[in-house]
């Protein structure tokens, strides 16, 4: 049974602000709109406990938290729908909170993390999917970001998947540049851009290491950056940049390459044809879902990036803007709230008793 009216929404993540990321995205950006929708939003993220810096990526905060204190969390705030975003130390204890008391709750799929071990430590995968698909199968239903991913999914025994896509903040996001952005580096065009988090997962050296002209743009940070501009020192790293920077990263850009093999959706992706910016990237989850109604030459995905970004050189760039505007927050926010369920008959009174 969905919810129905004005509602009290418990996410917990792992995940949240102030990190920087594709899970702290989404989520933000699906609170706000639920918040439009009249609903009563709370996020339990690290920020509100005493926490340790992930190994390998220090942006992220793993929360030294027990079980007990959770729970008192999620009761104070007694939610009517409970959904549980990550697989770390909070959703850990969420779930166990969830099964000691018998309430449904929904969980979500974001991250491949079996395939990022494997990226960084050669460890098979499979012992990592066993844990994944114990954490879900829980759940009342898991939301997954593509029918690729999906798909995939079910090959590794998960159950109760529901599609969920993303959107993209076309008032952040939009084709005019402001400036012209790169000539303040005096690198020559054309730009072929990547933006993301600078990490071996993401296979960055198959777009460092292509022959084309102009420059190569990497924009982010991360545990790969001092090794790869070490490696290419004609690629132009300029880290991490916000607001009005991004946005004419984009919008002054010629091409955008995405080379990972292992995201589950790319909201880089769109926020890169919300400026007018076509995308090359390979056959993977993400991009084979984003552009499964697109339109012909805005993007480029199969084996040769070289040949692909080349050609989007010429690609119609107002056919990028008009394909991003088809993925919109609100479209996902209403189906984060229709895959919720109530956390139980009489979680009101069971709460009190507690």
């Amino acid at each position: 049974m969905p919810l129905f009216g004005p509602s009290r929404i418990l996410i917990v993540s792992d995940a949240w602000l102030p990190q920087v990321n594709g899970v702290v995205r989404t989520l933000s950006m699906v609170r706000d709109e639920l918040r439009l929708m009249g609903h009563t939003v709370d996020v339990i993220g690290p920020e509100r406990f005493r926490s340790i810096a992930c190994p390998t990526y220090p942006e992220i905060r793993l929360a030294l938290v027990t079980a007990r204190r959770v729970a008192a969390e999620i009761e104070a705030f007694r939610p009517d729908a409970l959904h549980i975003a990550t697989e770390g130390p909070l959703g850990l204890a969420a779930r166990r909170w969830a099964r000691q008391k018998s309430f449904d709750f929904t969980t979500s799929f974001h991250t491949r993390f079996p395939e990022y071990l494997q990226a960084r430590t050669g460890i098979p995968t499979g012992p990592a999917y066993r844990f994944l698909r114990w954490f879900h199968g829980a759940a009342t239903r898991t939301l997954v970001p593509t029918q690729s991913i999906l798909d995939e999914l079910r090959t590794h025994g998960f159950t109760h998947l529901t599609r969920w896509s993303r959107g993209v903040d076309i008032a952040q996001f939009h084709a005019d540049a402001g400036r012209d952005w790169f000539a303040e580096f005096g690198v020559p065009g054309p730009y072929f851009l990547n933006v993301g988090r600078v990490a071996v997962e993401k296979n960055l050296e198959a777009f460092l290491s292509l022959d084309l002209p102009g420059t190569k743009i990497v924009v982010g940070d991360g545990p790969a950056r001092a090794e790869l501009a070490k490696t290419y020192p004609d690629v132009l790293f300029v880290g991490a940049l916000h607001g009005d920077d991004l946005r004419a990263a984009y919008a002054g850009s010629d091409v955008f390459v995405f080379p990972s093999r292992t995201d589950t959706f790319g909201l880089v992706i769109l926020e890169a044809l919300a400026c007018g910016l076509p995308v090359c990237a390979y056959d993977s989850p993400g991009p084979r879902d984003i552009f499964a109604s697109a339109p012909e030459g805005i993007y480029s995905i199969g084996e040769d990036l070289r040949a692909g970004a080349l050609r989007l050189l010429e690609a119609d760039r107002a056919a990028c803007v008009a394909h991003a505007r088809t993925f919109s927050w609100g479209a996902c926010a209403a189906t984060f709230a229709d895959g919720l369920r109530p956390v139980g008959m009489h979680h009101v009174e069971a709460l009190d008793a507690a």
